[in-house]
């Protein structure tokens, strides 16, 4: 199975089933298995970090073999033997914790629960000239009912002495469920974006990035919130206004010929 017939195939089955599946296809091919963890977004993982016993969310991106960075310790549990793992360098590791505790009030005050990290990393030999990372939120509901993982992968660009490119791909899972004792209704699928802003920062002034990404990712949040209102509720209602009516057929046209006739009336005025 090539790479484009995987996440051909990975499109076309169930969101909800999308982590099985993924690994279903590395199984069947394990060549595949880089290109896909790090192309196809699945619901966020938690881990515990033993240290202080603190929550954080697990991706691949603090992934090192089957062992995941905490940002709060920042070792990698389970504990590995190899001192060639992957860790941000001392001055992106104090942004890092900055960073994991402006978001941690955002999470608060926006989620009012959930769990959130951050992770960064570095690309070049100096802080000052750039790095990426990912922000990440969970939240579920108390009966696991409602599921929402937000992933926003971060990559900062230096322009000029004080001005950066901030530039955001942002991904929102979603998976609801509704049970009743007559049915039993589920809407699963994923919403994927990029944005980008120039904000500034003084020279040598690492904490003025939590400023601008901070607002980066409200921004972000804020935008597809409302597009997964009007895209997944907003046109699941009018579906289900559709398909379901307590009078008969042809009252139901009746009815909408009636609105034709409205509609054609007011664009005459």
């Amino acid at each position: 199975m090539s790479y484009d017939a995987a996440l051909d195939l990975l499109r076309r089955l169930n969101p909800q089933n999308i982590t099985e599946n993924l690994e279903k296809i590395i199984h069947l091919n394990p060549d595949l298995a880089e290109d896909l963890l790090s192309t196809v977004d699945v619901p966020l993982s938690i881990a515990k970090d033993p240290t202080n016993g603190k929550p954080f969310l697990t991706c691949d991106y603090n992934r090192d073999l089957d062992s995941f960075r905490s940002p709060w310790s920042n070792k990698y549990y389970p504990q590995l033997d190899d001192d060639d793992s992957p860790y941000p360098s001392a001055a992106l590791r104090e942004l890092e914790v900055k960073l994991n505790d402006a978001v941690d009030i955002y999470r608060d005050l926006y989620y009012e629960g959930g769990i959130s990290s951050v992770y960064l990393w570095d690309q070049d030999d100096s802080v000052e000239s750039g790095f990426a990372g990912v922000a990440l939120f969970k939240k579920s509901t108390e009966d696991n009912q409602g599921l929402w993982d937000s992933i926003h992968v971060l990559e900062v660009e230096k322009k000029s002495s004080t001005k950066y490119l901030y530039k955001a791909t942002s991904t929102i899972i979603l998976d609801l469920t509704k049970v009743s004792k007559e049915n039993r209704v589920k809407l699963s699928g994923n919403l994927i974006r990029q944005n980008e802003k120039i904000g500034e920062v003084e020279k040598g002034d690492l904490y003025g990035h939590i400023v601008n990404i901070g607002s980066l990712v409200e921004d972000v949040e804020s935008k597809l919130r409302n597009l997964l209102q009007q895209v997944y509720f907003d046109k699941t209602s009018d579906i289900i206004g559709d398909l379901r009516t307590l009078g008969s057929l042809s009252q139901l046209k009746q009815e909408k010929e009636q609105h034709s006739e409205v509609i054609k009336g007011m664009q005459g005025l």
